[in-house]
């Protein structure tokens, strides 16, 4: 099974950056003008799952919520420590956790849509 999480948002290239450049996963495809939409698949390749960001002109109507996560577990120490060594480079504030397990299990931090992410220190080997 292949597992995509697909969300609309006003700013392509934001979440491009944020997602490619901070958290280090890879484009993995695009495409542009696809009825009236254009779009990114980010993830890491040779895995099973991908985020889908869209734009067009009709803006995204949702509201984040302090539950609504994306959760990642970076399995490799250097990987943890990369990713949180850019979101601090590029300023990006922790904000805590509504969950107390994510107090403890995590780190919580806001995309660009203000959606929350967590990365998880669960998975380290």
């Amino acid at each position: 099974m292949i597992f995509r999480v697909a969300r609309h948002t006003t700013n392509l290239d934001k979440i491009i950056y944020f997602y490619r450049d901070v958290l280090g996963f890879d484009v993995l495809g695009s495409f542009e003008n696809h009825s009236t939409y254009d779009g990114v698949f980010l993830g890491i390749k040779n895995e099973s799952w991908h985020l889908e960001y869209t734009v067009s002109s009709d803006p995204p109507i949702h509201t984040p919520d302090d539950d609504d996560l994306l959760v990642f577990y970076p399995t490799e120490i250097e990987k943890y420590k990369s990713m949180l060594a850019n979101i601090q480079a590029e300023k990006i504030q922790e904000v805590e956790a509504k969950n107390p397990y994510w107090k403890i299990n995590g780190r919580t931090f806001v995309d660009p849509d203000g959606f929350r992410i967590v990365i998880s220190n669960l998975k380290i080997k």
